[in-house]
């Protein structure tokens, strides 16, 4: 499964549990945000990761990430003038096994 295939994967996942897709692939100077969300009271920024591998593609989400995905958040909410907002990281994670949802991602 491509990248593209996975994070297609995701999206559906996420609007069958009740999310509203706003956004995806949104492109920053910090980089990509896989896809923009709400769900209940949240703004919801999910990254997507997929793969093959020993280790769970989740594995790739470590702190360093979870920064620039937080700089590109800031960049989105500037961009659209968004101030006050309840903020949510999720991972969501595509593999051979199914697929995971990872809420409110923190280090």
């Amino acid at each position: 499964m491509n990248w593209k295939e996975a994070e297609e994967a995701a999206a559906k996942f996420l609007k069958r549990k009740g999310y509203r897709i706003i956004e995806r692939n949104y492109r920053t100077r910090f980089g990509e945000i896989d896809i923009v969300a709400r769900y209940g009271g949240y703004l919801v920024f999910v990254e997507v990761k997929s793969g093959k591998s020993e280790y769970f593609p989740r594995t790739r989400v470590d702190l360093s990430k979870v920064k620039r995905i937080e700089l590109a958040v800031n960049e989105y909410l500037l961009k659209h003038k968004i101030k006050y907002e309840a903020l949510r990281i999720d991972v969501v994670e595509v593999s051979e096994k199914g697929i995971e949802h990872f809420e409110g991602v923190q280090f």
